[in-house]
């Protein structure tokens, strides 16, 4: 994705709190959203863009002319920004730069003002992020999770499978299963411990399973790719176009009930452990805005097999990847109750030594003719470093590695500045990730905030 006019970092906007340098929202990244407004009583979704700590109202924009081009004699911009998410759009990748780029001419600040209904609009358009409750930014109406990192893989095969933690395909074919996409919400929104079946305890394998709230409840630091442009059924998208389908990514905490996965996911794969939600961020940062950021795909191992041909373009191993900075924070009720401000757990900048880059996912999901819809989210999986502080869920945070009789040694705890301890979430924790991405030269842009806040099972 080249760099442009839209990426040069001497741009200022006339929302100053977008021009704070180490902010996530200035002019350069333009986020896209959706939110409620309202009208006449009575409240619709309207589409976005988040600039500073404000939101910028586009479908105002669209409905005061600001689109009206005259390469778009139909008006086709302006009634596909007054759609609900930015699904539509966002399946015309030549219209979404076009707008990204309108839109980032009506905020800078020296702009033409309009005379005084440019001013007027200005201020009508704009509100505060605060006061903002946001929906979907896409209509996510199919979701697929993958399992890209090799060092979160490597880590968790170690657990169970010590001699041989990588299956013998993982170095073949991105991993990945179907999600559910009607149980995907988004940031803010509170997350019920789920109920579910588990196993008899280790030491006691002839026990029969039981039945109750989740234990062992993690959350997973994930990105996520979210499509613009689909494909017809039966139709694979050939790996070096899929970056084209590419609308853009948001920040995902795939929430995991570990107990009642390793009961049920042999001989087919999580199911009840991962389908009672999954938290998004509000914020799709487009591809343009991420063009900067973009780096070279992961260097794999000597000895590593070289993809096959539909996997393999060398475009994409030059700048495939993608360089974020990523981060895990954890507040408890007791924190909250005292003041206190959420605990980092992890840091890292692991998403650019994922083992398949998103084209590679995109070719691969669609390589047996599978069609891929405008909105759907494809989720890197968690997101692991090779360090102890780089580890993207608890489930790794938390291992001590085996002793010297090859056993696993106890877990140890997170031991947080409250003085509280944690191995797995309990009621009442909230999880905070945040992601930006930093290259000299550019402006720093970020994918704000994807919070989720666990609340009690339901009674029984």
């Amino acid at each position: 994705m080249p760099t442009n006019d839209t990426h040069d970092p001497t741009l200022r906007s006339w929302v100053e709190s977008a021009n704070d340098p180490a902010g996530d929202f200035p002019v350069q990244n333009l986020p896209l959203c959706a939110f409620e407004a309202e009208h006449d009583g009575h409240t619709h979704a309207h589409l976005g863009v988040r600039i500073g700590e404000s939101v910028l109202d586009v479908a105002m924009l669209a409905e005061a002319g600001w689109f009206d081009f005259e390469q778009d004699e139909e008006g086709i911009v302006p009634s596909l920004l007054h759609a609900e998410d930015w699904s539509m759009i966002g399946a015309v990748p030549q219209l979404m730069g076009v707008v990204r780029a309108r839109v980032q001419e009506f905020l800078l600040h020296d702009a033409p003002p309009g005379g005084q209904q440019g001013r007027r609009l200005r201020q009508k358009a704009l509100r505060p992020a605060s006061e903002t409750v946001f929906l979907h930014p896409a209509r996510m109406a199919d979701y697929t999770d993958f399992y890209a990192s090799i060092h979160h893989a490597s880590t968790v095969g170690s657990m169970f499978r010590p001699d041989n933690p990588l299956l013998p395909n993982y170095k073949h074919v991105p991993i990945g299963y179907h999600g559910r996409s009607s149980s995907i919400v988004v940031s803010g929104e509170p997350v019920r411990r789920p109920r579910g079946q588990q196993g008899p305890p280790d030491d006691k394998p002839g026990q029969p399973p039981t039945f109750g709230p989740c234990t062992m409840l993690d959350y997973e630091l994930e990105v996520g790719a979210v499509i613009g442009r689909g494909n017809n059924q039966g139709e694979p998208v050939g790996i070096a176009e899929a970056g084209q389908h590419l609308l853009g990514l948001c920040l995902v905490n795939d929430w995991s009930a570990r107990d009642i996965q390793k009961w049920e996911y042999q001989p087919l794969g999580p199911f009840l452990a991962k389908n009672f939600a999954t938290t998004i961020s509000p914020y799709i940062v487009t591809a343009d805005a991420l063009g900067p950021f973009r780096c070279p795909a992961f260097a794999r191992s000597a000895g590593d097999p070289t993809p096959l041909p539909y996997l393999l373009d060398e475009a994409d191993q030059r700048e495939g990847g993608f360089d974020i900075t990523l981060e895990a924070w954890l507040q408890t009720a007791q924190m909250r109750e005292r003041g206190m401000v959420p605990a980092l757990l992890s840091r890292s900048r692991a998403f650019r030594e994922m083992y398949w880059t998103i084209a590679q996912l995109i070719a691969h999901h669609t390589s047996n003719g599978c069609n891929l819809m405008p909105g759907d989210l494809l989720a890197s999986g968690t997101v692991s470093g090779p360090g102890a502080g780089e580890r993207g869920c608890l489930l790794e945070l938390t291992w001590a590695g085996r002793g010297p009789d090859g056993k696993p040694l106890p877990r140890k705890p997170i031991e947080l500045p409250s003085g509280e301890t944690r191995l797995f979430l309990q009621d009442g924790d909230e999880v905070i990730l945040r992601g930006h991405c930093e290259r000299e030269g550019f402006a720093r842009i970020g994918f704000g905030e994807c919070r989720g806040r666990v609340e009690p099972a339901a009674a029984e």
